[in-house]
């Protein structure tokens, strides 16, 4: 069955309106007809049943059949602050981040980052981003549609992860991984995770000591083999994915 995502304010008594860029999907790609049943989410913890009531030009009505509590989501909070990778890595790691449930992309210009956008090229990539992580909600059941937020800087990046509960540092440079397991052992659904993940280059010496200082970052180490740019971050939300589900 096909998901769709709404804001609350298009819930009306029985009925969904459904607008935007969806109507077209429904009616040209899909070619939906009237009566058949799809799954609309508003951002909630409710997962809508629904069927199709009626198909306009610019909107369609979807009639409520039952409503029920889904647990679909992790009960953490993940925020995945991602160095920029060069070429279109950022793509995959966007779509598979969303399957494994993270709840934010952050990402981050570090001091090694070789990609470097101006304003309208920013604009154009979250655009994209953002877009790929809809598409990766719907197919992977999620209850919302992660944000990718505008590129920060590492100083920006640090200082927002300072307000999480948990915030790890993966880095090739990291003590072994009995303190790794110890690390992630600790952690409690519930908590809010910050992961930072550097670009090809890595991240500088400095940019590790200030994770440390103003996010209190637990530096960790994935093992002993060199890991891609997007496959560390990937690595570790599989890891806290298997760690947090309930």
């Amino acid at each position: 069955m096909y998901r769709f995502f709404v804001e609350p304010s298009q819930i009306k008594d029985n009925q969904i309106c459904i607008s935007g860029s969806d109507v077209n999907h429904i009616k040209n790609v899909l070619r939906m007809k009237l009566k058949e049943e799809i799954l609309i989410s508003s951002g909630e913890y409710k997962e809508y049943t629904c069927y199709i009531e009626e198909i306009g030009e610019e909107e369609i009505l979807a009639h409520i059949m039952y409503v029920q509590e889904a647990g679909y989501e992790l009960s953490s909070k993940i925020y995945l602050f991602q160095g920029l990778p060069k070429s279109d890595k950022m793509e995959l790691i966007i779509q598979k981040a969303v399957e494994l449930g993270v709840h934010q992309v952050i990402p981050v210009a570090s001091k090694r980052a070789v990609v470097k956008l101006d304003k309208k090229k920013e604009e154009k990539k979250i655009t994209r981003w953002q877009a790929i992580s809809e598409s990766a909600a719907k197919q992977s059941k999620r209850m919302y549609v992660p944000e990718i937020t505008n590129v920060m800087s590492f100083q920006q990046a640090v200082d927002y992860a300072g307000k999480l509960d948990i915030v790890l540092f993966p880095y090739e440079l990291a003590d072994g991984m009995k303190k790794t397991k110890e690390i992630i052992g600790k952690i409690k659904p519930g908590q809010s995770v910050g992961i930072f993940i550097g670009p090809e280059g890595g991240f500088e010496e400095s940019e590790v000591a200030l994770a440390k200082e103003k996010a209190d970052a637990q530096v960790i180490t994935l093992g002993k083999r060199i890991l891609r740019t997007e496959t560390a971050g990937l690595t570790v939300l599989a890891i806290l994915m298997y760690t947090l589900e309930e």
